[in-house]
């Protein structure tokens, strides 16, 4: 109540915020919400609900986590830049902007693209410019209400855990209003504080996606209907189309310019069946082949696939696969695979992963959930001039990359490729449908699921915390009349098989697994973007009913592990 009132006494830059201070006035509930907490900066950055308050993504927020960034940067380097991009959403401008100013006040040079761009476009902007770090203002897939501000380091990765921890220590000292600087945008632009992102770098970026291309699809006659879900997809993902011969793509109309309000698709993410509907409908009068969506900073990618006459939508774990396959074929028939090559999942994807690995001679492996983790991991391998030997690395939540040019997944680069898949199945006869029924005949019907729990608010976060704590504590002897036959704590880096215990080497991390007797696994986290808890639940048949049923009884046999957690 004390900083409610504090925020109320000040002029506020943005009238927005003034006026939704006004309204709340009296509603403890509302004012609580608002101001009981900071936003969180992590390894994600932030992300919060647009609005007024310490638990709000806003202009002040923003400039805060921006002066920590750049007394952590000036601490390492007086002559620091920092890469900026921002999507379609409600101010992602007004806050890039706003953060541009605070590193130009504090004497580091701000690279800013001029127009709405990919996260993975930022990504690139931060090693083609050779800035110490970067930053994207988005919300990736959430609903309209969210904002976000992504932190990258100078390797193009989302910021490690370490240095995290370091602006959060550089944040935590300040005071939101005293201690922040910043100055006018075009004062800064005069000085050369700011400086605009040219097109030398959207057209490196561009060819750099281009060079991952691994078919040549002129007069393939392939027939797509795109959709950037009113995000920052269109410019980059129908250049790319045009440029390797995908000629005939009818973009959704209703979605095809920049809205944060998302109108046509409340939850922007093409995970979801409703987010794609718009493009299901265009698609019935068009028959294409293909529908692509891509989520609002174009990130992730999602598509539906045109089989016997209906349109079937494939899971981020099917789309993953086929691609492995697809660009470990591909790599092997244009002579273009490496030495000892390498794929990257996160754990809460496919075990279908490993077969598919064995069969071309890939080394696979798994990092935590997050691409930054697969990020890192080219990093490193560029470190020792190994980062040819990557050749795909993909998280079942639609995020894909084939190439070591970015540090984060691309929907770009994955509509290239998913197009170019087409292509070649289509040439066959076949359809990916066809593809991926082919693949789980060969190697077993791997088949994945997702639930997703809700708690929003301060009562949320509490009971998330008590469902982890309790399963953590008490681990569950079995799970849908299965035996529970090992069990995993990647908070604890303890795994347990058959009483052994081992240890895990990736970063500690709030995840939990069970897997079970039958071969089934269920993943519990909490999620890192959103007030969700996620279940991840797989199973292994010799048919797909046979995995499915097993897949029922984990989603009935969860929600009951949840409610006695509570």
């Amino acid at each position: 109540m004390t900083e409610y009132e504090r925020w109320r006494s000040i002029l506020l830059d943005d009238p927005d915020l003034t006026r939704e201070l006004e309204s709340i006035e009296g509603n403890e509930q509302e004012i609580n919400d608002r101001f009981y907490r900071e936003l969180e900066f992590g390894t994600g950055g932030l992300r919060g609900i647009i609005g007024a308050g310490t638990n709000r993504i806003n202009i002040y927020t923003v400039r805060k986590a921006t002066q920590g960034l750049a007394n952590y940067l000036n601490e390492k380097n007086k002559k620091a830049s920092v890469a900026i991009a921002y999507d379609s959403r409600i101010k992602s401008d007004v806050f890039a902007k706003a953060a541009a100013e605070v590193l130009a006040a504090n004497h580091i040079t701000a690279y800013l693209y001029p127009q709405l761009m990919p996260t993975p476009a930022l990504s690139f902007a931060v090693r083609y410019l050779r800035c110490d770090a970067g930053i994207c203002i988005t919300a990736s897939h959430n609903p309209a209400k969210y904002n976000g501000y992504k932190a990258y380091g100078s390797d193009g990765c989302q910021v490690a855990l370490e240095m995290a921890d370091a602006i959060l220590y550089e944040i935590n000292r300040l005071d939101i209003f005293k201690n922040v600087e910043h100055m006018d945008f075009d004062e800064a632009i005069a000085q050369g504080n700011i400086k605009i992102i040219g097109q030398e770098v959207v057209t490196a970026y561009l060819n750099a996606v281009q060079s991952e291309s691994l078919l040549d699809c002129t007069d393939s006659g392939l027939k797509v209907v795109y959709t950037p879900l009113n995000g920052s997809g269109k410019m980059c993902v129908t250049h790319i189309l045009d440029k390797i011969g995908i000629k005939d793509v009818t973009v959704v109309p209703e979605q095809s310019e920049p809205n944060g309000f998302f109108p046509t698709c409340p939850y922007p993410n093409p995970e979801f069946r409703e987010a794609l509907q718009k493009g299901l409908e265009l698609c019935e009068s068009i028959q294409p082949d293909l529908l692509v969506a891509t989520d609002p900073d174009c990130d992730r990618m999602g598509i539906a696939v045109r089989h016997n006459g209906r349109f079937e939508l494939l899971s981020g774990n099917e789309v993953g696969v086929l691609l492995l396959d697809f660009v470990a074929r591909m790599r092997i028939a244009n002579g273009t695979m490496p030495n000892n090559p390498i794929a990257i999942k996160t754990i809460v994807s496919t075990d279908l992963t490993e077969s598919i690995a064995q069969e071309y001679g890939l080394t696979l492996q798994s990092v935590l959930t997050g691409f930054k983790y697969i990020g890192d991991r080219i990093a490193s391998l560029e470190v020792k001039g190994e980062a040819n030997r990557f050749i795909f690395g993909f998280e079942e939540s639609y995020g894909y990359l084939s190439g070591a040019y970015v540090r984060d997944k691309d929907a770009v680069n994955a509509s290239m490729l998913v197009c170019e898949m087409a292509v070649a199945y289509k040439k066959q006869g076949k359809t990916l449908v066809d593809a991926i029924e082919a693949i789980y005949k060969k190697h077993g019907y791997f088949l994945n699921d997702l639930m997703n729990f809700t708690f929003e608010g301060q009562d949320g976060m509490k009971k998330m915390q008590l469902i982890m704590e309790t399963l953590r504590l008490h681990a569950p002897a079995e799970i849908a009349g299965f035996p529970v036959v090992g069990h995993s704590d990647y908070q604890t880096s303890k795994r347990v098989d058959a009483m052994v215990e081992t240890k895990i080497t990736l970063p500690k991390s709030n995840v939990l697994e069970y897997r079970l007797e039958n071969g089934s696994k269920l993943i519990v986290r909490p999620s890192g973007t959103e007030p969700k808890l996620k279940l991840y639940l797989s199973a292994k048949g010799k048919t797909r009913e046979a995995s499915q049923s097993v897949i029922d009884l984990l989603k009935d046999s969860a929600n009951y592990l949840l409610s006695i957690s509570l």
